[in-house]
C-alpha cells in the first residue's frame, strides 16, 4: 500500500480554520505509524497552537475500549453474551418497562449481557437519573462503579430488552459488570489488560493535576442562532453544522464522571492521540498491538465489528445521521453499504465517535488506524466524521 497524506493535512486545515478551535490525526497502517499532524488552537484566548500531544477527554470513544475489556472477559470464558444480566448482577433480575403513558409493566425477558454491548438493553442517558442521585447520598459522593451501576437496576426500562436500539448507559453498566466479575476496580482492569500491554502511559480515567496541565482547553460549539444542544448525546446524534463561537469550558467539566471512584465505561477516558493511537492500531491489527502484544484474537475482532441490530433496531440506529449505511456491533458502528453511507472506507470499517470530536476508524482488511483529536464539545459528526473517512481513504492507494 502507498499513501500521500496531503489531503489529510488540507482536511486538518481546514477544520482548524473553519470547524473547529484546533484538532490532530495520527494514522497508522500494518502496525506502524505513518502519519501526524495537528491544526489550529489548543487554547484560542492565548494564542497557543496545537501540537498534538495534548490531552484531551475522548468521552464516547472510550466505549470502544469498554467493549474491548468485555470481549476479553468473553474470551475467558468469563461472561456470554446470550447469559442473562441478572446471573452477574442480581439487581437486575426484574426489571420493568416505562411505556410512552407513564404505565409500567413487567419486562417480558431479562436483560442479556449482548444487550448491554449492542445498546439494545433498554436504558436511557439521563444522568439525574433518581438511581443516580441516591448512589451519591449513599456513597456521600464518591460514585463507586459497582454501587452506581446496581441501583441502575431501579430504574425502568425505555422498552421491552433486545427490542430497539437506544444510545444509552449500556456502556457504563458494562464497566460495573466487568468491574465485579473480574474482581478489579473498572480502571485497574483496564490498565492491566489493555493499557499497560499496549505501552500506554497517558491514558488515565481521573484527571491528576499533571495530566490537567496538558490538556488542551475545552470548548463548546455554540451557533449563531444562539442554539446550544445541552444534552452531549443528542449533540452527537444530530449536531447542526451552522456557523458560530467557541466557548471555553473547564478541562476537566465531564459531566459523566459522577465522582472520584467512578469509573465511566462510557465516557471516561482522557487521553493523547499518540497514546489512543496505539489502542487503535490494535483493533486494526485484529486484536495486536504495533508492540506486538495480542490484547484480542483475530476472530473475537471479527464478532466485535459484526452487525448485532435486525431491521427494526436499524431504524432507531439510523435516525444518527453518521450512520447511514452502518450497522452496530459490539459497541461500534460498522459499515454494511457504501451505497447507503457514501462512504469509500471498505465495508468493515468500524470505529465510533465522542462528544467533543475524538474519532475512532479501524480497518483490518487493510490494517489502517485512524485516531483524530479535537476538545471542542458539539462537535457537529454529521458534517466532518463522514468527510475525514472520505479523504483518509482518498490518501491510499
Amino acid at each position: 500500500m502507498s499513501f500521500d497524506f496531503s489531503g489529510l493535512k488540507n482536511f486538518l486545515d481546514y477544520m482548524a480554520e473553519k470547524r473547529t478551535p484546533g484538532c490532530a490525526v495520527r494514522v497508522c497502517v500494518g502496525g506502524k505509524e505513518v502519519f501526524s499532524y495537528s491544526a489550529g488552537y489548543s487554547d484560542i484566548e492565548e494564542g497557543i497552537r496545537y501540537k498534538g500531544h495534548e490531552h484531551i477527554n475522548i468521552y464516547s470513544c472510550s466505549k470502544v475500549a469498554t467493549v474491548t475489556a468485555g470481549a476479553q472477559l468473553l474470551e475467558r470464558g468469563l461472561i456470554d453474551l446470550n447469559d442473562p444480566l441478572y446471573v452477574y448482577i442480581p439487581e437486575y433480575k426484574d426489571m420493568y418497562v416505562k411505556d410512552k403513558d407513564g404505565n409500567f409493566k413487567k419486562a417480558e425477558r431479562p436483560i442479556r449481557v449482548g444487550d448491554l454491548f449492542s445498546m439494545t438493553a433498554g436504558f436511557n442517558y439521563d444522568l439525574k437519573a433518581p438511581s443516580i442521585l441516591k448512589a451519591g447520598e449513599e456513597t456521600k459522593g464518591k460514585y463507586d462503579t459497582a454501587t452506581v451501576v446496581r441501583m441502575l437496576a431501579n430504574e425502568p426500562l425505555s422498552f421491552e430488552p433486545g427490542t430497539h436500539w437506544q444510545y444509552s448507559l449500556c456502556h457504563d453498566v458494562l464497566a460495573g459488570l466487568i468491574e465485579i466479575v473480574s474482581g478489579e476496580k473498572f480502571r485497574d482492569y483496564m490498565r492491566h489488560n489493555i493499557f499497560e500491554p499496549l505501552g500506554m502511559k497517558d491514558t488515565v480515567y481521573h484527571i491528576t493535576p499533571e495530566v490537567e496541565r496538558n490538556m488542551a482547553s475545552q470548548y463548546s460549539f455554540v451557533a449563531d442562532s444562539g442554539e446550544v444542544i445541552a444534552d452531549l448525546a443528542e449533540a452527537q446524534r444530530m449536531g447542526r453544522a451552522s456557523d458560530g463561537t467557541y466557548k471555553k469550558i473547564g478541562k476537566t467539566d465531564v459531566p459523566y464522571v459522577f465522582g472520584e471512584e467512578y469509573d465511566s465505561g462510557g465516557a471516561g477516558i482522557t487521553t493523547t492521540p499518540k497514546d489512543y493511537i496505539k489502542f487503535v492500531a490494535a483493533l486494526s491489527g485484529s486484536g495486536k498491538g504495533m508492540n506486538g502484544e495480542r490484547i484480542l484474537s483475530p476472530y473475537t475482532v471479527e464478532l466485535l465489528k459484526t452487525n448485532r441490530l435486525g431491521e427494526a433496531q436499524l431504524k432507531d440506529a439510523h435516525t444518527w445521521a453518521v450512520l447511514a449505511g452502518y450497522g452496530y456491533g459490539m459497541g461500534v458502528r460498522t459499515h454494511m453499504n457504501r451505497g447507503e453511507s457514501g462512504c469509500n472506507a471498505p465495508i468493515g470499517e468500524f470505529g465510533w465517535g465522542g462528544a467533543a470530536g475524538a474519532t475512532v476508524i479501524a480497518d483490518t482488511q487493510n490494517d489502517v488506524a485512524l485516531f483524530f483529536a479535537q476538545h471542542c464539545l458539539n462537535p457537529r459528526e454529521e458534517w466532518y466524521q463522514p468527510r475525514l473517512k472520505n479523504v483518509l481513504y482518498g490518501c491510499l492507494s
